[in-house]
């Protein structure tokens, strides 16, 4: 009898344990739901500084609303869910926390490439050489029209883009929209474009031009 009630047991715990992996290799079979989302601005100011720090929202002293979730915060925690790179081409780079999240990435090993707009960049308030002198890769466009993309791929994966320039004004002020989505078929695209405006952009690219063309010099009499 006392056998009999052991193998009883090791029967009930050898079918728990086959209903738990059963569950478990459904979950992974289970197709995973790809991201779409859309965000509007301007949004809400509210405290980020639980998304950049271990510590709970509840620490920070300062007067901003804190534990609340914004458009600006979703695109914070977007970007910062990069783990190997983050491709960005932007127009307008002054918003200093996106500065700081892009930078913060940086310090984690992630490959960075920034692509801008030439004229911007002489701005002041431009986020470019505080990316710059953190050792990020930036590249200025060559054209003549302006470079007025505003899209980033992080991972290869999940795309950014919309009308938002990266911006204090643009988060905080204007009528903007971000998509963010992983939807492969408009991932792509934009990975090609960006590989593209990355090679075009190459200072070697136009330091090789010239030496091949070097300039005519008529000497005065």
């Amino acid at each position: 009898m006392m056998w009999t009630v052991k193998e009883v047991g090791l029967g009930v715990v050898a079918v728990s344990l086959s209903l738990e992996l059963i569950v478990l290799l459904v979950r992974r079979l289970k197709p995973r739901r790809t991201l779409n989302e859309v965000l509007f601005f301007p949004t809400e100011t509210v405290c980020v500084e639980h998304i950049f720090t271990s510590s709970s929202s509840d620490t920070c002293l300062c007067s901003l609303a804190h534990g609340v979730e914004s458009s600006f915060t979703r695109l914070l925690r977007h970007i910062l869910s990069a783990s190997s790179s983050l491709d960005l081409c932007i127009f307008a780079f002054s918003n200093m926390d996106l500065s700081r999240a892009v930078c913060m990435l940086h310090r984690r090993g992630v490959t960075i490439r920034v692509i801008v707009d030439k004229d911007y960049v002489a701005i002041s308030c431009s986020q470019i050489g505080v990316l710059r002198k953190a050792g990020i890769c930036v590249r200025c466009s060559v054209d003549s029209v302006f470079m007025h993309h505003k899209f980033s791929v992080v991972d290869g994966r999940l795309l950014i883009t919309g009308s938002l320039n990266w911006t204090l004004s643009a988060v905080q002020g204007n009528m903007e929209n971000i998509l963010v989505t992983e939807e492969p078929d408009l991932v792509k695209p934009f990975i090609k474009e960006f590989h593209k405006l990355w090679a075009h952009n190459d200072p070697a690219r136009r330091h090789r031009s010239s030496d091949q063309n070097p300039a005519h010099f008529t000497a005065r009499a």
